[in-house]
């Protein structure tokens, strides 16, 4: 706690009129917004690379951005870090009654269902479950929650197969709407089969989020070696060149 509580005596004096950073001073929650959102990518990163001296620096970073966000709050009048710190230690006793009262629980789908149930319950003025996302949440990151959400009340696949099956129907559906051309619907059927995509990856506990992204890193690593090995003749090859390179690029070892 004494480094906490000199986190904030820095970000009051950095705050204080006059006598403070000019930067600090003019900066407001909207202005922070972009850097704060950074902050939480680089924490990602941090974690996708078990970099765990990257991640001690950036939990920092955002901890910083969470106090700097409250004594804008406090000199606004609006509320304290103490009030943010009231406000979750609340809902985490509240939200687990398994361990703070008497109910009983036999696994963690069932806390998660109990989770989703005090917070309907506590948000009472929201008409379903499915409410509360940010809009600006990755799409991956936002069909993976609202299956979730979904999935603690019953409406789920029993069996991952199904899923299969139901991904087959999917890609029989867009292959129907792309030989009709109708771009419209076929963006729907896309859609609609990312959204099973992204339904497996969940029954299977499989991160899609990470999962692309480690597909990219890969694509980039091996178009790389493609290039490294072309360099300017990369405008003139074909594509067989390329592919020849591309299977090379695939035997190189991912480094550790």
């Amino acid at each position: 706690m004494k480094e906490f509580d000199k986190l904030l005596e820095i970000m009051t004096k950095l705050r204080e009129p006059e006598k403070g950073c000019p930067w600090d001073i003019e900066q407001t929650p909207e202005s922070l917004r972009p850097h704060m959102i950074e902050e939480v990518y680089e924490i990602s990163d941090a974690i996708t690379h078990k970099d765990f001296k990257a991640l001690k620096e950036e939990l920092g970073d955002l901890l910083l951005h969470i106090i700097f966000q409250a004594k804008i709050a406090e000199q606004e009048g609006k509320f304290t870090i103490q009030d943010v710190l009231k406000k979750v230690n609340k809902k985490m006793i509240t939200r687990h009654p398994h361990i703070f009262g008497n109910t009983k629980v036999k696994d963690a789908k069932e806390v998660e269902h109990n989770w989703e149930k005090i917070k309907k319950k506590e948000k009472n003025h929201r008409k379903s479950i499915l409410e509360g996302l940010p809009k600006s949440l990755p799409s991956l990151i936002k069909a993976k929650r609202i299956q979730s959400k979904a999935a603690t009340v019953g409406f789920d696949w029993e069996d991952v197969n199904e899923i299969f099956a139901k991904l087959k129907e999917e890609l029989a559906e867009f292959e129907e709407e792309y030989k009709s051309q109708n771009h419209k619907k076929m963006s729907d059927e896309m859609g609609d089969i990312f959204f099973v995509l992204v339904n497996i990856a969940r029954k299977l506990d499989i991160d899609s989020e990470y999962a692309l992204n480690n597909s990219i890193e890969k694509f980039i690593k091996r178009f790389s070696y493609i290039e490294q090995n072309l360099k300017e003749k990369i405008f003139t090859s074909n594509l067989e060149q390329m592919e020849e390179l591309w299977q090379k690029a695939k035997e190189i070892p991912d480094e550790k």
